[in-house]
């Protein structure tokens, strides 16, 4: 990664270890060892410091204050009026993004659409997706998404015309993607930075549909997508006050999972290392790196509980997602109608938004893009062997922009990754003494300038690479 115009940083950086918060090479008999809360972390960016330093809570505030100002956003609602609706909304989206593309010379604006019908557009409706796409240097066919949905809603999902301000849900997602395109436009990175607002998604996740097929239509190799749904509040229905975190949400297994590559993954383990939790460890290590006291939670379910989002669709069609919100929703603010009763304000109003922990998770959301779009590609074809062993050995294909990668492992019961061992070039390692069937194993790419992809599980479980349709395989 580089800033635009300016020569790269002269020295290399010590290599960046992002999988870990607790960095220790293993022992012929593997131990734990505590690690000092108090001491520097190693191998530290200060270019992602830079980004996380250049989010602006006034920047989210114009944005936000802007797309209230339409009145409506639903997706029903009118597109040919310049100052009310979602077609209005989706055209000042589009020329924001359009003058900081001509700011750098490096954005690609792209409205895929498509018309669909469900039950909440029985008469079928024009979906329109807004696209900022940053071509990566070296690897431009990888790449990194960042979305939130344009689209708001008050109590009936139906009413097209009362004003729905969407302010939280989700004009503060969509306020992180611009800010996204804002900051990180400035710089160049070796993969592809999709900035993604999409409309449909209280409609039926029609956004994340069409997303996910223009991403297969034009073959991208997805390796994340970073799903903003309502991460702006900080007051939950209670009364309770939480800005220290972020939730995170993460499938478990891969929604494109075989009945033969699920009875292996039962067999062997995998149920917790797909893809897209391994992601989500990656971002949570970022938060701790570079955020603190500001942390990831990191919850094992792909959305809320019987709720759903546009990661959602992108989920079904193979790509690594991560949906991000606030860690206190209110649900007076959500879906409803702008009124008070009984001394309660019902209402997705602006008031509910507290820009500075939006810029919290907006600087998440920047320096997880940086360090993806910086890092080498996740490794693929990931195997191991060891059964009836005292050794455990990895092996594993080669990346490009990978000088060196890590071998990883954890105990079966713990969430994060907390042992590792360098491999250096080479593309296996054999871990004498440590035996198979007791851990939970996994590898990463090293570039030379020390950015880390995520781990990568063994097998088909934990493999980044999208698989084919069902009746391909």
């Amino acid at each position: 990664m580089k800033r635009c115009r300016r020569a790269r940083v002269a020295a290399l950086l010590t290599p960046l270890l992002l999988a870990p918060v607790l960095l220790v090479a293993a022992p012929s008999a593997p131990t734990a060892l505590a690690a000092d809360p108090a001491a520097p972390l190693e191998g530290e960016h200060d270019e992602l410091r830079a980004i996380a330093a250049a989010v602006d809570p006034g920047e989210l505030r114009a944005t936000i204050t802007r797309l209230v100002g339409f009145g409506t956003r639903h997706t029903l609602s009118d597109t040919v009026s310049e100052r009310r609706g979602i077609g209005a909304a989706r055209r000042w989206v589009k020329s924001r993004l359009e003058e900081y593309g001509k700011a750098c010379g490096c954005l690609e604006i792209a409205t895929p659409q498509d018309t669909l019908t469900g039950p909440r557009s029985p008469n079928g409706v024009l979906v329109e997706d807004v696209l900022a796409i940053q071509r990566g240097a070296s690897d431009p066919d990888r790449v990194l998404i960042i979305a939130g949905h344009l689209d708001s809603r008050v109590s009936d999902e139906m009413n097209a015309t009362a004003d729905a301000p969407g302010a939280d849900d989700d004009a503060s997602g969509v306020a992180a993607v611009m800010e996204a395109a804002r900051v990180l436009s400035r710089y160049r990175f070796a993969a592809t930075i999709v900035y993604a607002v999409l409309s449909g998604e209280e409609q039926g996740l029609y956004g994340g549909q069409l997303l996910a097929r223009v991403a297969a239509g034009k073959g991208w190799r997805v390796e994340a997508d970073l799903n903003n749904d309502i991460i702006g509040n900080i007051h939950g229905e209670g009364g309770e006050t939480e800005a220290g975190y972020v939730r995170v949400f993460s499938e478990g297994t891969r929604a494109l999972e075989t009945p033969a590559e699920a009875s292996r993954r039962r067999y062997n383990g995998g149920e917790v290392d797909s893809p897209s939790r391994n992601l989500a460890r990656y971002v949570a290590d970022l938060a701790d790196r570079y955020l603190a006291p500001f942390r990831v939670r990191l919850v094992y379910r792909t959305d809320r509980y019987g709720r759903g989002g546009d990661q959602v669709p992108m989920l079904e069609a193979g790509y690594p997602a991560l949906r991000l919100t606030e860690a206190a929703e209110n649900y007076d603010r959500q879906h409803q109608d702008v009124r008070s009763e009984h001394g309660v304000h019902y209402g997705d109003v602006i008031e509910g938004v507290d820009f500075t922990y939006l810029a919290k998770v907006a600087r998440l959301n920047l320096i997880a893009l940086a360090a993806l779009a910086s890092a080498p590609a996740p490794p693929g074809d990931v195997e191991i062997t060891g059964a009836v062993s005292a050794d455990t050995t990895l092996r594993w294909s080669a990346v490009a922009g990978a000088t060196s990668y890590r071998v990883w492992w954890r105990d079966t019961t713990e969430p994060r990754w907390r042992l590792s061992r360098d491999a250096g070039p080479a593309t296996s390692l054999k871990l004498e003494h440590v035996v198979i069937d007791d851990w939970f194993f996994g590898v990463q790419a090293i570039s030379a300038d020390g950015y880390a992809s995520p781990v990568v599980f063994p097998g088909v479980a934990g493999s980044f690479t999208t698989p084919p349709p069902a009746g391909q395989q």
